[in-house]
């Protein structure tokens, strides 16, 4: 965790309110969300983690997310893809994860859904950034009240990825799944943030 997080850079820096105070829900606001992902395997990481926190706060998630990278391979698909009821069963006796046999079912699911996307356009990201025409979608919101739950874009993203299988794809899932890899860029404008990811 960057030293700054606990310093006095970090006093008064303007951040989106969701960042809150916890030093974990910060850095993560400050250095990964919102910024363009194009690398496979954090997407699918993002994909799983998105549907686990269905339900639940992401805060939650993130402080389980060194958890999920050990017992999940390190979000390889192809592992995950191959997982069988013995390795399902020791996942759902895992403290460290989110124990809910529906969302970790859905994990193999998609992964291995995911695999055939990437067989067909050669690349996971390329079919997923198709949703935004292949660049961020840059958002004008002044007020945390005013960013939608979900969009015509991922409401789109959604039913295709229903329609190839995904599971826990929900519009929006879609849509923290957009914001967080950066297809949009959904800082409000009093956020530092939101200037350095135009």
């Amino acid at each position: 965790m960057s030293p700054a997080l606990h310093g006095k850079a970090d006093i008064g820096k303007p951040r989106c309110t969701w960042a809150g105070e916890d030093a974990l829900y910060r850095q993560y606001h400050d250095t990964e969300w919102g910024v363009p992902l194009h690398d496979d395997r954090a997407l699918f990481e993002f994909l799983i983690l998105e549907g686990a926190q269905a339900g639940l706060s992401w805060i939650t998630i993130l402080r389980k997310r060194e958890n999920y990278r050990a017992a999940f391979d390190g979000f390889d698909a192809a592992h995950i893809a191959a997982y069988g009821a013995n390795k399902i069963e020791s996942l759902l006796r895992d403290a460290g994860i989110v124990r809910n046999r529906l969302k970790v079912a859905a994990a193999v699911i998609n992964a291995q859904k995911f695999l055939d996307v990437q067989d067909e356009f050669g690349s996971f990201d390329s079919f997923i950034w198709r949703f935004v025409d292949g660049k961020p979608k840059q958002n004008r919101w002044r007020s945390p009240a005013e960013i939608p739950a979900s969009t015509p874009e991922s409401d789109a993203m959604s039913k295709e990825l229903k329609r190839r299988g995904f599971k826990f794809v929900g519009s929006t899932i879609c849509y923290a799944h957009m914001q967080a890899t950066g297809m949009v860029n959904d800082h409000t404008m009093d956020c530092f943030r939101y200037r350095e990811l135009q």
